[in-house]
């Protein structure tokens, strides 16, 4: 499923316009191929590389547009950050994504992990940002005293830190992340401290060395979060919490998302699929967790918001070790609503997938691009979700440079694919 955009005859004007820009960069301003560090902004055009030399600033004020088929070249020995203080919109298509990466020599199994680079670090003073098809690969490197996100202040504010693909930080902003893949990191993926949110479409996998979530979520965020596919994160696929105490209360609204193999390389308590903590408001529907360690999971000493539910959500175990952690009573499991399909001996719901062999090593974070996660013609989980709940964002939300996304409609199968169209 994609999202719609509307896109208002302004919006093409006034990307007909910044496409005649020039990028902003202090040290190469040619408007195709360029090299940078410093202040950026302006337009980097479609089909172009820019190589990071070292850490870039997107001014408060400014902005900056990545056009479709561009690749942003991190250099691996200055391991840059990308500071966002203005606007950032990273607009790629599927056919010509956008993509934050390193260069050839480095992508190598030893660099699984990343930390190559920083990450996407968003000021409060950011108001907008966009990654539409984009892809984050090889970051996540750790802080030091000499890092620009340590002296000003962002993200934890200390040395010693591993950054996420994308941190961002004002209540009062716009966050939207869809069709985009995040992988090769070393911690978490992502962490939102606030903002109007919508997480959709998007591809997690070999990410958190000895931590990390794919999706990090703490107070000021009101969240639509669908069809989002995590593939054996460290920790969770989604870490759900109030912490910080920032207004809005966090309510995340999450369904149709799949979870396989999550949580298993962090045999702790916080180790699993979906961990709820600190009065987060969730909402979790329509589900698909397979081979996942734990189901939805509590901190029982920091409980999650009473009005906050779950149900229409299925579970999968190829052994009874994954299925007996699934039950409620156990380990904190939270309990769901009548709909959901959780089973009690292992092998049960199988759910079907087109290509994946379900008897693949949990711990293993290696993934194979030609697994496919769709459901089989016959796939039990069809048909057994629910569209009888209300999200955030089904009016959208609507960009200053004239782009409204919307966050997607629901649909009645479990999990973030249904059958091959």
């Amino acid at each position: 499923m994609k999202l719609k955009k509307l896109v208002t005859a302004a919006a093409f004007a006034t990307m007909a316009l910044a496409g005649c820009q020039k990028a902003n960069i202090d040290v190469d301003t040619r408007p195709i191929n360029g090299s940078a560090s410093g202040e950026v902004s302006g337009v980097w055009a479609k089909g172009s590389v820019h190589e990071i030399k070292g850490d870039i600033i997107i001014p408060e004020g400014k902005t900056l547009t990545i056009e479709e088929g561009v690749t942003v070249l991190m250099d691996a020995t200055a391991k840059p950050e990308v500071i966002v203080k203005g606007n950032l919109y990273s607009l790629g298509t599927d056919v010509n994504p956008v993509k934050f990466t390193v260069s050839d020599a480095y992508r190598t199994d030893a660099n699984k992990f990343g930390k190559l680079w920083g990450g996407i670090l968003a000021a409060p003073s950011c108001a907008e940002l966009v990654l539409d098809h984009t892809i984050l690969e090889y970051g996540g490197n750790t802080t030091s005293d000499a890092s620009t996100s340590v002296k000003m202040g962002l993200y934890k504010n200390k040395a010693g830190e591993n950054l996420p693909a994308l941190w961002f930080s004002n209540i009062n902003g716009k966050l939207v992340v869809q069709n985009s893949i995040i992988r090769n990191f070393q911690e978490d993926c992502t962490y939102i401290q606030g903002g109007k949110i919508i997480f959709a479409n998007n591809i997690f996998y070999t990410t958190g060395i000895t931590g990390g979530e794919a999706m990090n979520f703490k107070s000021g965020c009101l969240a639509d979060v669908a069809y989002n596919f995590v593939y054996s994160c460290n920790t969770n696929a989604l870490k759900l919490s109030n912490a910080g105490d920032l207004k809005p209360q966090a309510y995340i609204i999450a369904y149709n998302n799949t979870m396989v193999n999550t949580g298993w390389r962090r045999p702790t308590a916080k180790g699993g699929s979906v961990w709820l903590e600190t009065s987060v408001h969730a909402d979790l529907f329509n589900n698909l967790f397979t081979n996942t360690r734990f189901g939805i999971k509590r901190d029982p000493k920091n409980l999650e918001d009473s009005r906050s539910k779950n149900d229409y959500n299925w579970y999968y175990g190829y052994d009874q070790t994954t299925v007996s952690q699934f039950q409620v009573g156990k380990n904190d499991v939270v309990a769901g609503g009548t709909h959901d399909v959780r089973g009690t001996t292992a092998g049960q719901n199988d759910p079907k997938f087109v290509n994946y062999p379900l008897d693949n090593p949990m711990t293993s974070p290696d993934f194979n691009t030609s697994w496919d996660f769709h459901l089989q013609g016959n796939s039990p989980a069809l048909g057994k979700g629910t569209t009888g709940f209300t999200r955030f964002y089904k009016t959208g939300i609507a960009m200053s440079n004239g782009i409204t996304y919307l966050s997607p409609e629901p649909a009645t199968y479990i999990g973030a694919y249904g059958t091959k169209l």
